[in-house]
Order: C-alpha cells, then sequence, then structure tokens
C-alpha cells in the first residue's frame, strides 16, 4: 500500500528568467549542476516569509530566542546531539563561516588538510586566503570510499598543518562517516593540535533509514577541538536567503570565531533569515521526510537506469545528499582518447556533455583527488526532469 503523499515534488517549476544561478543557462540547457533543487521549499518557510514580507518594513534584524530554540531542538530531536545555546553563532552561510575561520585561525602559508575528493569551494576557501592545501585522498576501491587514516596522520603531523576541513555527510560522494571514523579524526588531530571544521550542511539529506552522525557528538576530543558549520538552506532549499550558524562548544576557541566572523561582517541576519531557519526547524519535518523519499527514488532510478543503459558510467553508491558521482569508466576513456586527434588534450566528459547534449553536470576534476574522469549529478528535480536529464545522458556516453 502506498503512502499518502502531502507534498508535491512532481510539478515542474518554470525557473528561468528568474536570476537563478542555476538556470542561467541556454535555452536547450538542462542544468544538473549546482547543489540546489528545483522543488517549492515546504509550505511553513513559504507562509512564514510571506508574513515577514507582508510586514512591509525590513529594518535591523536581532537574533531572538526562538532560532537558538529551532537548532537545538532540532540537532537533539533529529541526531542526538545537545548542544548549549551559548555554543550557537549565527552567520550569513556556511561557506562565508569557513572562509572566516580560514582567516582567524590559521596564518598566510600555513597548510588546511582536505579530504579529496571535496565540494570545490573548500578549496578557494583556502587558496584565496593565502594558505596552502594539502590533500588527504580518499581510495576508492570501485565500490565505496573510505579514509585512509595512515596518510592522514602523516599530513596532520606536518607541524604547518593546523587546520582541517571535514565534509560530513561527504559531498561529492555521499558517504556518511562512521562513529569510529570520527573518534579516530578526532583523536588524530587532538596529537597533532590540528583544530576541525565540519561542515555538516548536508546533515538532513540521509537516506530514509539512514542517520548521519555529528562529530561533536562523537567524544568529548571531537566536542573540544571542534567547530560544526550547519545550516537549513540545502535541506530546505533556501540557500538564497542567507541563513546559517556555527556551532562552537569550546569557549575560548567559540570567542575567536565570533570575533572572525564580526570582523568579517557575516554574523548579521537579513530580514528573512531568522523567520525561514525557525520555521524550517520547528514545523519543516514532515516536508523533508516526504523529501527524502523522493530523492531516494530517484537515485534508484538513476542506478537502475545506469546500470541498464549506459555501461560506460559506474554510479557511485549513496547515503546522503541528492548529489550523485558517476565515475566514466578508464576503459571507455582510453577509447574515446585513442580516436581523439594526436595532442589533444584530456577529455573533459562534463563539457563533452554540455557541448553533445546541452545536459549541464558538474566537472569531477575541481573535486581533487585525481576525479578527472567523474561527473557530479543533482538529482533534486521532479522525476520528469530527471528522465529527459537521463536519456540526454544516454544519449552523450553514446
Amino acid at each position: 500500500m502506498e503512502t499518502k503523499k502531502n507534498f508535491d515534488f512532481d510539478t515542474v517549476i518554470d525557473r528561468r528568467n528568474t536570476n537563478s544561478l542555476k538556470w542561467d543557462v541556454g535555452e536547450k540547457e538542462l542544468p544538473m549542476w549546482v547543489a540546489d533543487m528545483d522543488f517549492q521549499t515546504a509550505p511553513a518557510i513559504r507562509e512564514a516569509v510571506a508574513r515577514r514580507a507582508a510586514h512591509g518594513i525590513y529594518g535591523y534584524s536581532v537574533i531572538p530566542d526562538a532560532w537558538y530554540t529551532a537548532y537545538t531542538g532540532w540537532w537533539e530531536n533529529r541526531h542526538g546531539l545537545r548542544m548549549e545555546k551559548d555554543w550557537l553563532i549565527f552567520c550569513t552561510g556556511v561557506v562565508p563561516a569557513i572562509s572566516s575561520i580560514v582567516r582567524k585561525l590559521t596564518t598566510p602559508a600555513e597548510k588546511v588538510l582536505l579530504q579529496t575528493p571535496v565540494y570545490n569551494i573548500f578549496f578557494n576557501c583556502v587558496e584565496n586566503n593565502g594558505r596552502q592545501v594539502i590533500e588527504n585522498r580518499l581510495p576508492f576501491d570501485g565500490k565505496e570510499y573510505r579514509m585512509d587514516l595512515a596518510d592522514l596522520e602523516e599530513k596532520l603531523a606536518d607541524p604547518q598543518t593546523t587546520l582541517m576541513l571535514l565534509c560530513n555527510p561527504q559531498n561529492p560522494v555521499g558517504k556518511i562517516w562512521d562513529r569510529d571514523t570520527l573518534a579516530k579524526i578526532g583523536e588524530l588531530c587532538k596529537k597533532h593540535h590540528v583544530t576541525v571544521v565540519s561542515d555538516e550542511i548536508h546533515c538532513d539529506l540521509t537516506d530514509p533509514g539512514c542517520a548521519y552522525v555529528p562529530f561533536a557528538s562523537v567524544s568529548d576530543t571531537c566536542r573540544e577541538i571542534s567547530i560544526t558549520c550547519m545550516a537549513p538552506t540545502k535541506a530546505f532549499n533556501i540557500a538564497g536567503l542567507q541563513t546559517a550558524a556555527v556551532a562552537v562548544p569550546d569557549p575560548v576557541l567559540r570567542h575567536k570565531v565570533w570575533r572572525g566572523l564580526n570582523t568579517d561582517e557575516v554574523a548579521e541576519p537579513n530580514a528573512f533569515a531568522i523567520d525561514a531557519a525557525v520555521a524550517a526547524f520547528t514545523e519543516g519535518g514532515p516536508w523533508l521526510d516526504e523529501l527524502r523519499a523522493y530523492i531516494y527514488e530517484n537515485k534508484k532510478l538513476v542506478t537502475e537506469y545506469v546500470r541498464k543503459h549506459i555501461p560506460q558510467l559506474l554510479v557511485v553508491p549513496s547515503q546522503a545528499t541528492y548529489l550523485l558521482w558517476l565515475q566514466c569508466r578508464r576503459d571507455d576513456l582510453r577509447k574515446r582518447q585513442v580516436a581523439g586527434a594526436v595532442g589533444e588534450l584530456p577529455l573533459n566528459p562534463a563539457k563533452d556533455l554540455r557541448e553533445r547534449t546541452g545536459l549541464f553536470l558538474s566537472e569531477g576534476g575541481v573535486y581533487g583527488g585525481g576525479s578527472q574522469n567523474f561527473l557530479r549529478m543533482n538529482i533534486a528535480c521532479p522525476r520528469k526532469v530527471l528522465e529527459e536529464g537521463l536519456e540526454r545522458l544516454k544519449a552523450g556516453m553514446e
């Protein structure tokens, strides 16, 4: 018996000519790249924003107790992490927070560790601030990614490595890190005096029946050495409202982060940021659960379609996010390279697909870790759109 659905994820909404970054593409192109969804956000959020808009005055805003209660209640009830109100600092976004933290907690030319492949903007946050990226590559065995803890310790032991950016759950590979692995990260980072910044923005987008583990919940060590970046923006598709938070349990570390965010002027909310976040975390649960089920069905559709119709690709199994990581099998790439002109640059599968079919996916190489033969596909869209994307993907790979 099919479960009754209370929310609509099937209606196709035209996003062209709305100043959408994602949809600022050619008329015949289909964008399935940047991480925002093609669904309207939860009705409770739309209603909260409409009420705020109806007031007609959009002056400076303060952070009310309701905002703190919304965050602490959601994380305790959904993820088993009990946070204190004092841990939380408002910020306009996770990326501005990470960039600010890099500037405040490290000095020029120091090293910041990334586990690659990883969200490409991490590289910008490090390099644009005059710091060095040091990569701890995540080995892939053809079925799943894991951590190379021996290499991780070697990189952390470098005295120039002072900060680690952890992606939990992992973007782009969709991996949920288990408690034991996170505990080992905490132990190694404490041993080598490295602070962990855990980006947990995708934590609410786990597959049904899967739960993520907040880094700060794993042990006293993990809590004391960590800064957690969190937001409702990915799960509820409200990135444009610029609303996020940083949780820092250690008071000395918290003061440094607070000073950095305020110095960089990214610690004050716009007129809609608070109302949207409170509505998401107090009323958005039922909508989110239906969304997760819908995305899970989309994942199954892509996996089965690719298995049957696009043998040149491998869908990396995913437990979280609405982003799928697709491997272009090496044999196929080699055949196509041999067929190309002598001296031709290495193939760029994403560019090739876009030029030939109009399907716009993210290029794997920008995520580091030697991922030039991968693609990232955003499947957070109505099924009809996804089916068109798969047809274009099939045509492009043929």
